[in-house]
């Protein structure tokens, strides 16, 4: 849509001001900037026409002409073994501050090849379409700079809607993650996570085409399955050394497993100290993960881009058989 030109909605000012008595104006109802920032209904907001017509030119690069053709290749002018060296200090000591993920997608894939798909909609979670070693790929991401990257309901029918248009195009996808969690709350509750989650984790499960994922800093709780695991058909799961995969983070877990020890200590912040660090040592390391299965190789950041290119290229012919079915039973 193009920004105070394009207006789309089913009831116009006129009878929602005679239905509801609410007076709206046409851009506030169904203007550019509301669909692609509120509704989502609008994948692309720009400025004129003709950057309109270029955008969808340049959507369309990334798709074959059908569903039985493959993505087109294109000949990278980007070095294949480029080796990300500034992903090894992209993850803060702090475990609560954010970083860029944006940075780590643009650093991974060919250069200059990334294109954002619902950029100003559900901002905690990225997704789009890239190439990497000249194949197209689809990107999804959690943003720690937006609500720490949780998943929320806009964010969760997003990524489903993002996964189910790789799959049905033969698109492999790669997946970065640093969640941790859903979205608590009454008025998610309200609107459905669960539901909403249950898409994401569908459009995932349902998914034939190669699967990657990269954990990069934290993968708790019920998103630790939303994001592509292995256990719902993540072909090659990699983390980084700051990856932590459990149900939750250490603080939150001590409360609960050593509630009654930390009330009967005589130092409570030390005692919780010694068991937070217990438990990051028995539960929260990516290479306890990877002895349990959970995660194939842990990798160093700056080898990322050749890691996910060399297993691409690994599993670019998979085929996955299914018996004939008239649909899946997608939750609605």
């Amino acid at each position: 849509m193009v920004a105070k030109q394009s207006y789309m909605f089913l009831t116009g000012p006129k009878v929602v001001k005679t239905v509801l008595f609410e007076d709206v104006d046409t851009e506030t109802l169904g203007g550019g900037r509301i669909h692609a920032t509120k509704s989502g209904v609008a994948h692309f907001l720009y400025k004129t026409d003709e950057e309109a017509i270029a955008g969808t030119r340049r959507l369309l690069s990334y798709l074959p002409a059908n569903c039985d053709e493959k993505p087109p290749f294109e000949t990278p002018s980007d070095d294949r073994d480029r080796v990300c060296t500034a992903l090894d200090a992209i993850v803060p000591a702090d475990p609560k501050a954010t970083f860029d993920t944006l940075q780590v997608v643009q650093e991974v894939v060919d250069k200059g090849s990334f294109l954002e798909i619902h950029g100003r909609y559900a901002r905690n979670l990225i997704v789009g379409y890239a190439r990497l070693g000249g194949h197209v790929v689809g990107i999804v991401a959690n943003n720690s700079k937006y609500l720490a990257g949780v998943l929320d309901t806009d964010a969760s029918r997003k990524g489903a809607r993002f996964v189910r248009t790789c799959n049905a195009f033969n698109i492999p996808i790669l997946t970065f993650v640093d969640v941790p969690g859903f979205m608590p709350g009454t008025k998610q509750e309200y609107d459905g996570i669960i539901l909403q989650g249950a898409k994401m984790m569908f459009a995932y499960c349902e998914a034939t085409v190669p699967k990657l994922t990269v954990i990069m800093r934290k993968d708790f709780g019920g998103s630790y399955l939303v994001m592509n695991a292995k256990h719902i058909g993540g072909d090659v799961i990699f983390a980084w050394p700051t990856a932590q995969v459990a149900v939750m983070g250490a603080d939150g877990a001590v409360e609960i497993i050593f509630r009654k020890e930390m009330a009967g200590a005589v130092d409570k912040e030390q005692a919780k100290l010694a068991r937070v660090s217990e438990y990051n040592e028995l539960f929260m390391s990516p290479r306890r993960a990877a002895e349990r299965g959970f995660v194939d190789v842990v990798i160093e950041p700056s080898q990322t881009r050749r890691a996910l290119l060399r297993h691409l290229e690994l599993i670019a012919s998979k085929v996955v058989s299914r018996p004939p079915r008239r649909n899946g039973n997608v939750p609605m």
